[in-house]
């Protein structure tokens, strides 16, 4: 369940950001419990990124959609900050970040 959970979580990008939220290294954890209830924590760029009301929505509704998901629950944490550093190699390419 993992893996599509991921993949659901990556049809998710950040509108001004040409690449999915997990690529950029936004997701800072998954846990699926034993009653399939998943707890996502994801970061964002910025405190005070302009999408910051809508990426955690998107990431609940894109993981509720993964079949066998029973309830989806997305906090936003700031600890660690994010830094460029959690992109993947993948979002730097397309970032031309190198």
């Amino acid at each position: 369940m993992t893996d599509e959970i991921i993949a659901g979580i990556k049809t998710v990008y950040d509108p001004e950001i040409p690449a999915d939220v997990y690529e950029l290294g936004l997701i800072y954890r998954i846990d699926i419990g034993d009653d399939r209830t998943v707890k996502v924590d994801m970061s964002l760029t910025s405190p005070n990124c302009p999408s910051a009301q809508e990426l955690p929505i998107m990431v609940e509704n894109a993981v509720s959609a993964v079949p066998g998901v029973k309830e989806t629950k997305v906090s936003v944490v700031w600890d660690p900050p994010w830094d460029p550093s959690r992109m993947s190699d993948e979002a730097r390419l397309v970032l031309n970040m190198w």
